[in-house]
């Protein structure tokens, strides 16, 4: 322990703690993750709030059990941290110009190309409704007269007609 710590003294405790020990822990977390991802402060910054949480007094009382508890923490932090990042996909980080690199223009091409063969695979009755109401923003009474049919008639057809779309882009 330091000279100026006391022992009820947690502050200065930790604070010998993260002097002596977080040079050190810092090399061995870096070279465990190899700086790849960046994370390596985040591992360290872990580690130490781990001891001040844990008791300070303990780990600082015996330099070289209180270093090999933070190593021990440090290494299976990397591990976890390792796990997590196999287990779901990379983050998405943004390119040079700004623009995110992720998968929803992709989704968004798709829903396009299923909607578009969703239309084309309506019935004749059912897309000429669907263009009149929702193309044409027509209201179903006046659709019904310039088709010659029920108003019902064209409130049902829309209401397949939609259901299928959904269906097929949902799909």
């Amino acid at each position: 322990m330091s000279p100026t710590a006391q022992p009820g003294d947690s502050d200065a405790q930790m604070r010998h703690l993260v002097a002596t020990h977080c040079a050190p822990l810092t090399r061995f977390v870096s070279r465990m993750t190899l700086d790849v991802d960046q994370s390596t402060e985040d591992l360290v910054q872990e580690t130490m709030i781990r001891a001040w949480r844990s008791n300070p007094t303990a780990l600082t009382a015996n330099e070289q059990t209180g270093r090999r508890w933070l190593f021990t923490v440090a290494r299976h932090l990397v591990i976890d941290h390792y796990r997590r990042t196999r287990a779901r996909p990379l983050e998405a980080t943004p390119s040079a110009d700004g623009v995110t690199a992720d998968d929803s223009t992709a989704s968004e091409a798709l829903a396009n190309v299923a909607l578009s063969e969703a239309v084309q695979n309506l019935s004749r009755e059912h897309h000429e409704v669907l263009m009149e109401v929702l193309i044409e923003n027509r209201p179903a009474p006046e659709v019904a007269a310039r088709l010659g049919i029920p108003v019902g008639t064209v409130r049902s057809r829309l209401h397949y007609a939609v259901r299928s779309l959904r269906e097929a882009v949902l799909d």
